[in-house]
């Protein structure tokens, strides 16, 4: 088989010709680019519309595309099954026992019977083993499931934290932000509250955007207490007792409180927060197939979830760069209920947000339904690519022939054609729409790499392999208990005997000696005691014309101090990760102060160190960045190596779907050339045929008439009977004559179809060397060092800076 993976292209399946009832030889590859314009996939049960959905994904893992897919029905963890040594033990723990009962089987041997049905099932269809062992190496794949313990959870509670500031600055999606939260947290409690008119609605968001404002993360319990307690006093213009009395309020609060004390709902606290970086990359950048499993969640808790996910899928999007390639893929398995034409629930507006910009940031919707009937065509028409499979009803088939007129938007669309196809399909076959194509195409899906063994139950999702990893930590609930950690001293501790002998009067040194204090954190154990160290707090600017680097770096270091002849040395001293506005003018009250040694309070060794300060960020702090040798490309300033090598792969895509763009353009032409000649070859090979044929029928057809006269006795032999035998011999010789016509048409076909063949080969050997050059995924990163000038140091901060420790600390 042809080894398309690295082209960007999928291996859907075969082309299928319905006028023969037919499957071609002919592979159905659809460029992955394309899905940045979106699909959707309708199918009656039974259609094979699971089965082309985990194909796709298989292909988009593959191609080392993430994906993060919703599964409302189970079906979609079918993904974690994939065994490339297709051994009957491996397939053993997933069978339907039930099947091979009623199939006269005994456990074991129905699970033969499937290892050897899936691998001549991938056999029929150019696969192996060897291409499942590749899915497993390109991508990590894991079946989520919030809100139970089968496998990993996911905390919902990061969706009440503000969102960044790049998200506030765009309006349109803050709002839309803040009412699908609130719209979410009503619905996970029964309520369909309206954003206009819902006064539990309006309160809930307006304590939101309070704290957001504020860039304050809010948990349910501190949810909890700002309803009973707003931070505001009027709702509008109204006082907030007159638009929602505190009884009422209390209620609501209550209500709040019940869930938050559920049992059930403490599966809610625990597991990965709904960071959408996470699930597409594991920490090392490899792509991942993050899948999220909702078959076991109620309506309420199913919308509340997808709410929650779809508006952080939404912020993430904001903050990529814009592409014209796949960046990665959100799939939903079923899509009724998510969508409607006319209800407004919490999971449509980021949902027809996504529909409409997400194709510029590279994100691909790929949306399946098997009721094709109550969903809103309309947000559908953005759709550029539909792949129709067999449908229940007449009105089902009449929905869809409406959603793919408003799909082709003023294109050809030939309406009643479309209905004959679509009335023929069988299982597995599909009618493929795209915008990006001249034409429909009808084809029947691959074998899929995963077994298919059905909707996967609780038992079985605990026993796939990414559930027995350690746990997440639980997100704890209450901000309060961000203050029981123990205080930390920023690495700088001073001898016990020190904290002993502190004072609690603040030492008395020189007015040019500048002194700050380190703000504590955590709750203070013994006692708060200051401990003396030196900090120093500095920019500067890194340039490398080589790699096109100019930036600026704020540098802040603290140093411990010494009782000695070398007060301090820079090489000892720890990065901090604070601002000079964090630095406080004044120590915390009842505070105690450690003693400092003699040069302390010397302005003067200020001074040297200073000088020290900037000769150590010269000789020991370069810009450390990394440097990718096949895209040329360093990284960005305080972008790590899981960052930078996320960025390389889809950076490779996109340079990969450019340059072959341009191979596909720089031989279109020529390929147009000879499959005009081919064509002219082919009609002139098949006109000579003819004619030969005709004159091969006309000689035989008049000498048998000529000798059949002589030979019966009819007639004498005449001047006439010697005519029409001359002239047959004659025929029979124009009849050898193009013959040879024959030949040499052949002969030319036959060289232009070898011309064509050699310019197809130089095609695809071109394509195979772009797709290597630009797959960056293994490649060894170069490091690039990078160091500043005095000329380029600015030191703002020179100074004493006291530390927060606790009396006991050794």
């Amino acid at each position: 088989m042809q080894d398309f993976e690295k082209l960007g292209v999928f291996y859907l399946g075969k082309a299928y010709d319905p006028e023969q009832g037919k499957l071609l030889d002919d592979l159905v590859l659809y460029k992955s680019k394309d899905l940045t314009t979106h699909a959707v996939i309708i199918g009656m049960t039974g259609s094979g519309k699971t089965g082309l959905g985990i194909g796709i994904l298989e292909e988009a893992a593959i191609d080392r595309i993430p994906v993060i897919a919703i599964d409302p029905k189970g079906d979609l963890g079918n993904m974690a099954l994939t065994f490339p040594d297709l051994r009957p033990e491996d397939f053993r723990p997933w069978i339907n026992l039930h099947e091979a009962a009623n199939k006269g089987y005994s456990p074991d041997d129905y699970a033969a019977a499937q290892a050897e049905l899936w691998q001549k099932g991938l056999e029929d269809w150019g696969q192996s083993g060897k291409r499942i062992e590749k899915l497993l190496d390109a991508a990590d794949i894991t079946v989520y499931t919030p809100g139970s313990s089968a496998g990993p959870g996911v905390s919902a509670l990061r969706s009440f934290d503000a969102p960044p500031p790049r998200l506030q600055e765009d309006q349109d999606a803050y709002s839309d932000r803040l009412h699908a939260t609130a719209t979410g947290l009503l619905a996970l409690l029964g309520m369909d509250a309206d954003p206009l008119t819902s006064r539990e609605h309006i309160l809930i968001s307006g304590i939101l955007e309070h704290y957001w404002k504020l860039g304050q993360n809010l948990g349910l319990a501190e949810l909890i207490m700002a309803i009973q307690t707003p931070p505001m006093d009027k709702v509008g213009v109204m006082d907030l007792e007159s638009f929602y009395p505190a009884k009422d309020r209390f209620a609501l609060a209550m209500r709040l409180n019940s869930l938050l004390a559920s049992p059930s709902f403490k599966a809610w606290l625990e597991g990965e927060p709904l960071d959408v970086n996470r699930f597409l990359y594991t920490k090392d950048g490899k792509p991942r197939v993050s899948i999220f499993s909702i078959a076991h969640l109620s309506d309420s808790e199913r919308m509340f979830f997808v709410t929650m996910l779809l508006n952080e899928i939404l912020a993430w999007v904001r903050t990529q760069p814009g592409t014209g390639s796949l960046r990665a893929i959100l799939y939903m398995d079923e899509l009724f209920g998510y969508l409607p034409p006319t209800a407004n629930p919490p999971s449509k507006t980021p949902l027809l947000t996504l529909l409409k910009q997400a194709r510029a940031y590279g994100l691909g919707l790929i949306l399946a339904t098997q009721n094709p009937v109550d969903l809103d065509y309309k947000a559908l028409s953005n759709a550029g690519t539909w792949f129709i499979g067999r449908l229940q009803t007449e009105r089902d088939k009449a929905r869809v022939l409406a959603g793919l007129e408003g799909a082709a938007a003023g294109g050809l669309f030939d309406r009643r054609r479309t209905e004959q196809i679509l009335a023929g399909l069988g299982k597995r076959m599909f009618y493929l729409h795209s915008v990006h194509e001249d034409e429909p195409q009808i084809f029947q899906t691959r074998w899929v790499l995963s077994y298919l063994a059905g909707p996967l139950t609780r038992d079985q999702i605990a026993a796939l392999p990414s559930s027995q990893r350690p746990a997440a930590p639980r997100r704890e609930m209450h901000e309060s208990s961000l203050m029981e950690t123990p205080i930390q001293t920023a690495g700088v501790k001073a001898p016990q005997t020190e904290l002993q002998e502190a004072g609690t009067v603040p030492p008395v040194l020189s007015p040019k000696i500048r002194q700050v204090y380190l703000p504590p954190t955590g709750r203070v154990m013994g006692g708060l005691v200051y401990v003396p160290s030196v900090i120093g707090v500095a920019d500067a600017q890194y340039t490398n014309a080589k790699h096109g680097v100019a930036t600026s770096q704020r540098h802040v270091f603290l140093v411990p101090l010494y009782d000695g002849p070398v007060a301090l040395d820079w090489k000892e001293s720890k990065p901090l990760d604070l601002d000079l506005s964090d630095l406080e003018a004044s120590p915390l009250e009842g505070a105690a102060f450690a003693t400092y040694p003699q040069s302390a309070a010397d302005p003067g060794s200020y001074e040297r160190w200073k000088k020290l300060f900037s000769q150590f960020l010269r000789t020991e702090v370069p810009l450390k960045l990394f440097y990718s040798p096949t895209l040329k490309v360093v990284s960005e300033p305080g972008e790590d190596e899981r960052d930078f090598r996320i960025r390389l792969q889809h950076l490779g895509h996109e340079r990969r779907d450019e340059a072959m763009e341009t191979l596909r353009t720089k031989y279109a032409s020529r390929m147009a050339t000879l499959e005009d000649r081919q064509r002219r070859a082919r009609q002139a090979l098949e006109r000579k045929t003819a004619q030969a044929q005709q004159k091969k029928l006309d000689a035989a057809v008049s000498t048998g008439t000529a000798l059949l006269g002589v030979l019966l006795g009819r007639k004498s032999i005449s001047s006439t009977s010697l005519s029409r035998v001359g002239t047959a011999v004659r025929s029979a010789g124009r009849a050898r004559q193009s013959g040879d016509g024959i030949s040499q048409a052949e002969e030319t076909l036959q060289s232009v179809e070898a011309q064509l063949g050699e310019l197809a080969l130089q095609l695809q050997q071109e394509l195979d060397r772009v797709a290597e050059i630009y797959n960056p995924i293994d490649q060894k990163l170069e490091e690039v060092s990078i160091r500043t000038t005095s000329a380029n140091i600015t030191v703002h901060l020179v100074g004493l800076a006291w530390c927060p420790s606790a009396r006991g600390d050794d």
